[in-house]
């Protein structure tokens, strides 16, 4: 297959984030991702065998005691194409910020949009190419033949009960999608594994198309009194027929839905939901039983619950300093949470040394489209206070917001509050990293993964105490 090559420019070193040398990035004429990704796949295959050959007793870190009893924070041990995660310039999918993809990637309306669709992200997430148009619209058409949801699931979803977690229905319903996956059958069947990652890539394209009408189906029957979620409308993207299918129907929530699925898709393989989805399928078990395991994972409330419990804390900081508060009532409060041995939810991250770029792109969205809503006011005057007083207080290794201080406001201001559901929308973004992650590991042949553990008695003799 010939590759047209779209001049676009690349940032080399996402490391340093310095734009060490340009690059023409390879897109296919194609608007079919599959053949695109064969044709990689191979080139792919061949540039890790020589890289390992040539360098693989290549030491590239060290372990200490302390990252082993840490939660491994810091252990080099993990290999994920689709994205990077740097202390100081933050989230980079494939090589690009997440200001560089807005500038750069479709939109939605057929490119007459604000904000990047994640069907082109996803493009991105898998090549390493920025899609055309075209290309990012027939993953939208492709995603929508795709869509259609097995009975059983349906029935399944709407014989919970109320006060099952919407999280919990939703790892639930991927689990049993596990009767369509294509991967598990050609397994059965005896299939090559030089094979493996057309299946992989098929089960990961239905289930991300899947993916919203089931989260609707949720929202619905938890808080709009089960009422139906509409019809996929062939016509329009992803993120349009989820607004709408939730019931959200404006087009600037649209807009929000479409920046929302693009930048929490994929922070790098070391977080919870990334990397278990990872281990699980390195067992070979197929993607719709691994990335339900990542959404368990996201679950937590160290993880993707996190940003209803910062809009927990936001609502209360209201009630009780009021919406015209001064920059010193501000200080004062924060002072007064910190020294009664609370933290300030929404700050802080266990590997970005900076403002969050996933915060700052929703704040600017924010600035556009609600600059007088009062809880953005607030997390505005938070931002100017809170990373002042923790460099003081002198705890805080990063006293910069990330992005869960964000997001839950801009869902109330549309009307979601419901905010034991934001996670599930988390999930479904999360599902572009995890597929497009997977579809590799199975492409470049990646083994079970199975570190080497120790009690205490064997490491304090290891390390001769």
């Amino acid at each position: 297959m010939s590759l047209l090559r779209t001049s676009i420019v690349r940032l080399a070193s996402s490391q340093q984030g310095l734009l060490c040398s340009c690059r023409y990035a390879t897109a296919s004429g194609s608007t079919n991702l599959k053949d695109v990704l064969a044709n990689q796949v191979p080139q792919k295959q061949k540039e890790v065998k020589e890289f390992r050959k040539n360098f693989g007793s290549t030491k590239v870190g060290e372990v200490t005691v302390d990252m082993m009893y840490g939660g491994m924070r810091g252990i080099r041990g993990l290999v994920t194409e689709t994205s990077v995660l740097d202390p100081d310039e933050g989230i980079r999918f494939r090589g690009y910020s997440i200001p560089e993809c807005q500038k750069v990637l479709p939109t939605g309306n057929g490119g007459t949009g604000s904000e990047p669709l994640p069907e082109g992200l996803f493009w991105l997430l898998v090549t390493g190419d920025v899609p055309t148009q075209q290309q990012a619209d027939a993953i939208s058409k492709e995603w929508n033949e795709r869509a259609a949801i097995p009975n059983h699931v349906i029935q399944m979803l709407n014989n919970f009960p109320s006060n099952l977690h919407p999280m919990s229905q939703f790892s639930a319903a991927i689990t049993a999608l596990n009767s369509e996956s294509k991967f598990a059958k050609a397994y059965s069947s005896g299939v090559k594994k030089a094979d493996y990652w057309e299946y992989a890539y098929e089960d990961s394209m239905d289930m991300i198309a899947k993916l919203p009408t089931i989260a609707a189906i949720i929202y619905r029957n938890l808080y709009k009194g089960g009422s139906s979620v509409g019809v996929i409308d062939p016509k329009k993207d992803w993120s349009w027929n989820f607004s709408t299918m939730l019931g959200y129907d404006d087009t600037d929530f649209v807009e929000l839905m479409r920046l929302y699925l693009t930048i929490h898709s994929d922070h790098e393989g070391g977080n919870v939901s990334a990397h278990t989805t990872h281990l699980v399928g390195s067992a070979l078990s197929d993607p719709y039983l691994s990335f339900a395991a990542g959404m368990n994972g996201l679950a937590g409330p160290l993880h993707g619950l996190a940003n209803q419990e910062v809009l927990v804390w936001l609502t209360s900081v209201r009630e009780t300093i009021g919406d015209n508060v001064t920059v010193d009532q501000m200080k004062e409060f924060v002072w007064n949470t910190l020294k009664g041995g609370q933290v300030i939810p929404g700050y802080g991250h266990a590997v970005l040394r900076k403002t969050d770029p996933r915060y700052t792109c929703q704040r600017e969205f924010a600035l556009k489209n609600l600059p007088n809503d009062p809880m953005f006011k607030l997390v505005s005057a938070l931002y100017e206070v809170v990373p002042d007083i923790l460099l003081e207080q002198g705890k805080a290794a990063n006293p910069w917001p990330n992005v869960d201080a964000h997001s839950g406001v801009l869902l109330q201001y549309y009307g979601m509050t419901e905010m034991n559901y934001y996670t599930v929308l988390f999930g479904v973004s999360r599902a572009l990293g995890c597929m497009a992650s997977l579809i590799w590991d199975r492409a470049l042949g990646l083994p079970i993964e199975r570190p080497k553990s120790f009690d205490t008695p064997a490491l304090k003799k290891m390390v001769g105490a």
